[in-house]
């Protein structure tokens, strides 16, 4: 039985001291020894060590958005997975749809954070997930194959990775796929690491889903076998939102 995780990505959301008070809401809501289900908080880079210090001795874990290829160097704006791992973070969001879409990020440097962050010690929440444009003509299954496939070359271990199933068309949008979509998606991917891990390691990849996750919809998007949690983004920064949310995960 896999273990739910859900992740609040604040993205470029809440400054320091809003950061620091909806951490400490969270962690006053869900205790400090929450084990329902695993749940993490992805506040920006500048709140990453306030926020880490309310959650710290939690079982809340610190998560951060984003982490370049390189140890150090002549890489103006950027972070490396070494300095997160200092930081406090446990684990890295690698490959959401809005670094590729406004960042230019590929499957290939997506590859290369996603084996840094491993060699650090970080986990990986590998994030994929097709436009709309590409689900209308069909091809939602060789985006999200081709995203799989090429951002875990050279990973010959995935049992610090999650994937995160995230269809482009519908993150920010109010439009959710369906728990039937998702879970075909879900199940694609779970198929596809079969082929390339064998069943044991599919069996225990986590598949979180994230796009327009609200209380409303949480517990039927859970309920699908396939779908083992959530990367919540817009609900995450309300702190009674995100708490219902994780308690559809733990199933409470």
């Amino acid at each position: 039985m896999r273990k739910k995780i859900v992740v609040g990505n604040w993205k470029m959301n809440n400054g320091v001291a809003a950061s620091e008070q909806l951490a400490a809401d969270l962690l006053a809501a869900l205790g400090s020894s929450f084990t329902g289900c695993d749940v993490g908080i992805a506040p920006t880079f500048l709140s990453l060590t306030t926020a880490g210090k309310v959650i710290a001795g939690s079982t809340i874990q610190l998560v951060a958005q984003n982490c370049h290829y390189e140890n150090d160097g002549a890489y103006t704006g950027e972070v490396s997975a070494a300095m997160l791992k200092g930081a406090g973070c446990s684990s890295v969001i690698i490959g959401h749809s809005e670094r590729r879409q406004f960042f230019g990020e590929t499957n290939a440097t997506v590859n290369l954070r996603v084996k840094k962050a491993l060699a650090e010690g970080l986990d990986v929440i590998l994030c994929v997930g097709e436009t709309l444009a590409e689900r209308e003509s069909g091809v939602t299954g060789d985006i999200v194959s081709a995203q799989v496939r090429e951002g875990l070359v050279g990973v010959s271990d995935i049992s610090n990775v999650v994937i995160a199933y995230e269809p482009v068309w519908a993150i920010g949008t109010g439009k959710t796929a369906t728990s039937a979509q998702a879970e075909e998606v879900h199940l694609m991917i779970r198929t596809l690491v079969t082929e390339l891990y064998g069943e044991p390691a599919a069996q225990a990849l986590r598949i979180q889903y994230g796009g327009s996750v609200k209380p409303s919809n949480a517990v039927e998007l859970f309920a699908m076998p396939n779908i083992d949690g959530g990367l919540i983004g817009g609900a995450s920064l309300n702190a009674a939102d995100f708490v219902a949310i994780v308690q559809a995960a733990a199933g409470k």
